[in-house]
């Protein structure tokens, strides 16, 4: 495991959707900060492979495999790593679904898949472990992923930009409720990111070529598309105490300026 600084020490980091993308980039990151770390996901055997690894490498590592977008396995899933860490430190909400749709030819049934993974999914797995930390009365760290299309979005994205600005007012809110349990709650609104999910939507949905990351990123002014690695450093750094005081704040994460035109 690569040296990092033990931002995170002594702390119980949850991630939910943390088993794969910038979920599982989370989790190691965590632990090689010191955290001990607990994910959730769908895939059991996803999920195994990752615990595995952060185990070989020293690390103490947990696997809920859990449905999130099921708000009783949302909840359950905190319980357990309740049960077996003894709490929760820090929280990062990364699950998430984006699949396409426009406003015209989104079905209901789409919509609300959406809104399950992408919102209804980390209000009940926040207020879990919001619930938590102020049974004992101790400060605490979220980390929503949000996005920057929830500034507006591409036409194909019209639930998921729905969702996803839901839950810039959801991070808003819950900030302010719970600023003197000395809880911090902030969003990381992330931008085009190469992702395993991500590869698989643009062949699905786009017809990429297996080049697609290296053509998208050639246009954009890093030459290269942001990493899962890249969203996991900033993260880890809002669950630690390097962010100091700030809460309620809502990052634009990305190489390109959003509202800035040529």
């Amino acid at each position: 495991m690569i040296a990092r600084p033990a931002e995170l020490a002594d702390k119980v980091v949850m991630v939910s959707g943390g088993s794969r993308g910038v979920g599982a980039a989370v989790v190691r990151e965590a632990a090689a900060a010191g955290a001990r770390v607990a994910f959730t996901g769908r895939d059991a055997a996803t999920g195994e492979a990752l615990r595995s690894e952060l185990a070989d490498n020293g690390a103490q590592a947990l696997f809920v495999r859990a449905d999130v977008a099921d708000p009783t396995q949302a909840t359950g899933s905190v319980d357990e790593v309740v049960a077996a860490f003894g709490r929760v430190d820090c929280l990062c909400n990364a699950a998430g679904l984006t699949s396409r749709g426009t406003l015209t030819e989104t079905t209901p049934e789409l919509f609300d898949e959406h809104i399950a993974i992408n919102l209804r999914a980390p209000f009940f797995t926040m207020a879990a472990a919001v619930r938590d930390m102020r049974a004992r009365r101790a400060p605490g760290t979220v980390v929503n992923i949000i996005s920057m299309s929830a500034h507006g979005g591409q036409p194909y994205l019209a639930p998921y930009v729905a969702a996803k600005a839901g839950l810039i007012g959801l991070t808003k809110n819950a900030a302010h409720a719970h600023r003197f349990d000395r809880i911090r709650i902030n969003g990381l609104n992330i931008g085009w990111t190469e992702t395993e999910g991500e590869a698989l939507v643009q062949k699905r949905f786009h017809d990429a070529p297996d080049d697609w990351a290296e053509r998208a990123g050639a246009g954009l002014p890093a030459g290269r598309l942001a990493s899962t690695a890249d969203a996991a450093a900033a993260v880890v750094f809002l669950l630690s105490d390097r962010s100091g005081v700030v809460t309620g704040s809502v990052i634009d994460w990305d190489q390109q300026v959003c509202g800035a035109y040529d």
